[in-house]
């Protein structure tokens, strides 16, 4: 038997970049606890296929397209979310971007700001709806981003995401002390090497098989199911009390 703090029916999720890969992982979690689930994308088809797949748990699915970096699109996307699910008690701040540079000395300054604008600003933009709603809605909530273990760990040639990810760990500390008199808590979950749409040309590569696998001590990349439990975790009654962590999910890469 389920422990009944992990239940979630009546509650609604939002996964921002939430049709595929990590956010999938989230959105199909919570919808087999029993939440009601929005999902965002910019692909009206990933969107499409997504909520199909989420629908087979037999909650309310919502998917929207938004551009996170969009700060008008974010409103009127919470707005929508709001309206036709009736309200948000957790959001996760999910969508993201790579970087493409090949190296920091030849970065340009377009490359930089692309990255922020999703990562950074799109988490912003995200979380700000979400933290009004919940404030105004008065009954608490959870807040969460996903960074990277780019923001604790050394990763060449990607200093602009490495940036961004560092920066919404600290974003989710100070949400954490700012709105816990409000009931919000807020935490950052850290990938570590994830096998996504993102990520898979990457892994695949032989030099990474034979040098970033065996230092993976399960052996093995991470997948976005692999984020359905702690996704379902911080959407539920279980982690009233947890607020301003961060969460390492990377198979015990960082430790070896």
């Amino acid at each position: 038997m389920t422990h009944p703090a992990f239940d979630l029916t009546g509650k609604v999720a939002l996964i921002t970049g939430g049709n595929s890969g990590i956010g999938l992982g989230m959105a199909q979690g919570l919808a087999q606890a029993g939440a009601d689930v929005c999902v965002w994308g910019t692909n009206a088809d990933k969107n499409a296929r997504a909520a199909a797949a989420i629908e087979t748990h037999g909650r309310r699915v919502l998917a929207l397209q938004c551009d996170v970096s969009d700060e008008q699109a974010v409103e009127a996307a919470f707005t929508e979310t709001v309206e036709t699910l009736g309200h948000v008690d957790t959001c996760f701040a999910n969508a993201g971007v790579a970087g493409r540079a090949r190296s920091f000395l030849e970065m340009t300054a377009e490359e930089w700001r692309r990255v922020m604008a999703v990562n950074l600003d799109g988490a912003f933009f995200t979380l700000r709806a979400a933290a009004r709603h919940m404030v105004e809605h008065g009954a608490g909530g959870s807040l969460v981003v996903t960074a990277s273990l780019a923001a604790i760990m050394g990763q060449p040639t990607g200093e602009q995401y490495a940036a961004t990810k560092g920066g919404v760990i600290a974003m989710m500390r100070a949400l954490a002390v700012e709105f816990g008199r409000n009931g919000l808590r807020a935490n950052a979950i850290l990938p570590g090497w994830i096998d996504t749409d993102m990520t898979s040309e990457w892994l695949a590569r032989e030099p990474v098989r034979k040098r970033v696998l065996p230092r993976v001590p399960l052996r093995r990349w991470g997948t976005g199911d692999d984020f359905a439990g702690i996704a379902v975790y911080l959407a539920s009654d279980a982690s009233a009390y947890h607020s301003g962590d961060t969460f390492v999910i990377d198979g015990a890469y960082a430790l070896f």
